[in-house]
């Protein structure tokens, strides 16, 4: 029996905020796999080792959790006052499919330096010191995020002292704009607040009717008050991941929020769509000592929330779920406007898993409808270039 060869695909392996995930270039990719489809998901799936019925990843680059079975692909933009095209595949760990539905907020951090680094930016744009501002169309979700990349020599500047709670070296911070975060048509009927409430009573049969905040911004989220459902609000990733009845009542509320939200018709159907919604937990402040042993001060902090992604509590926080919470926090009424106090805040600092973290957002009601609208929500993060070359795969696995 021939046996066949492996082939090699240029690719560069990069952290981005808390995440870490495979980049390619759209024009680097085996020509079947350059249009969305079948091709393209076998070959993901593929390099990162999924389906992996042991949930490990041995055999590919992922590193078995949702913040590291990540995969990118970046193109010269057909959008037009953008630089490039960035879409996000998250990949499923143990079933053979790609979520494609919706944005990582922290890899969006390394996109802006990969467009550097990988001459999508006109060298005549690059100074020699200073910010290159790379203005990124994310894909998934039809949106702006404006990325403010330092540079150091007319190279990108990976090394500074911006620390980041969740990674473990300091970095250079990349300052991001996501521009009016709110989903899209078609994503929820295209409204912030796809129920048309603020906080809504959510039925989860087995589990309660809920107070929620259901919002579309940055990605779509379901947020509940952790009192709600017997926690505190200051858990760790043991406390909800080692309990699989925790995780059962959380994919409940998850599924039964994506019907509210209209995300999806059938609740069978929120099993193949796992990267969206997400569903977290807000608390008011408390002290809380950290995954990583620092201690949190109630007096250092808004709110506290803690997010889970792909089924599992998130070691820090979703890029994307920050953006919901600044922007839920903005706007009075909200669940977590509520945990932080009860009133519209432009910025917020909560209390995640792994330390704390910063963001801000701008909110405005229509005077008339009363509808709201968020210009942009802002955060910091840093990405760094792990490792660049090739990867590697069977032949016959596109």
């Amino acid at each position: 029996m021939p046996h066949v060869p492996q082939i090699k695909i240029p690719a560069t392996y990069m952290r981005g905020g808390t995440s870490k995930g495979v980049f390619f270039r759209l024009q680097d990719l085996p020509e079947a796999a350059q249009v969305p489809g079948e091709a393209r998901d076998k070959l993901l799936l593929r390099v990162i080792g999924s389906p992996d019925p042991y949930a490990k990843q041995i055999d590919g680059m992922g590193g078995a959790t949702s913040s590291t079975s990540k995969t990118v692909i970046v193109a010269d933009s057909t959008k037009p006052g953008h630089d490039v095209d960035y879409l996000f595949g998250q990949v499923s760990i143990d079933k053979p499919f790609v979520d494609w539905s919706g944005n990582c907020g922290n890899l969006s951090a390394a996109i802006g330096p990969y467009a550097i680094s990988n001459g999508f930016i006109p060298a005549d744009r690059i100074p020699d010191n200073g910010i290159v501002t790379v203005t990124i169309w994310q894909a998934n979700i039809g949106k702006t995020i404006i990325a403010h990349v330092p540079v150091t020599n007319g190279q990108v500047q990976e090394t500074g002292d911006f620390e980041l709670d969740g990674v473990t070296f300091p970095a250079a911070e990349v300052q991001l704009e996501f521009m009016d975060p709110a989903a899209e048509e078609g994503e929820g009927g295209g409204a912030m607040f796809p129920t048309g409430q603020l906080v809504d009573e959510l039925e989860v049969p087995g589990v309660g009717t809920l107070k929620a905040t259901m919002i579309n911004a940055g990605i779509p989220t379901i947020f509940v008050n952790a009192a709600d459902i017997g926690y505190k609000g200051s858990e760790l990733q043991d406390d909800i991941n080692g309990d699989p009845k925790a995780l059962a009542m959380f994919e409940l509320i998850r599924a039964h929020g994506a019907m509210r939200m209209g995300l999806i018709a059938h609740l069978e159907e929120a099993a193949r769509r796992q990267h969206t919604p997400k569903v977290a937990f807000v608390a008011p402040p408390a002290d809380y000592v950290a995954s990583s042993g620092k201690r949190v001060a109630a007096q250092d902090i808004d709110l506290l929330v803690r997010a889970l992604s792909m089924g599992k509590l998130h070691h820090a926080m979703m890029g994307t779920a920050a953006v919901a919470i600044g922007t839920a926090a903005a706007i009075p009424g909200t669940l977590v406007s509520l945990a932080a106090g009860g009133r519209a805040h432009e910025a917020v600092r909560f209390g995640h898993p792994s330390g704390t973290l910063r963001v801000g957002a701008q909110a405005e009601q229509d005077a008339q409808s009363g509808d709201w609208a968020v210009k942009k929500a802002v955060m910091s993060r840093s990405a760094r270039v792990l490792m660049e070359g090739w990867v590697r795969i069977p032949g016959d696995a596109v």
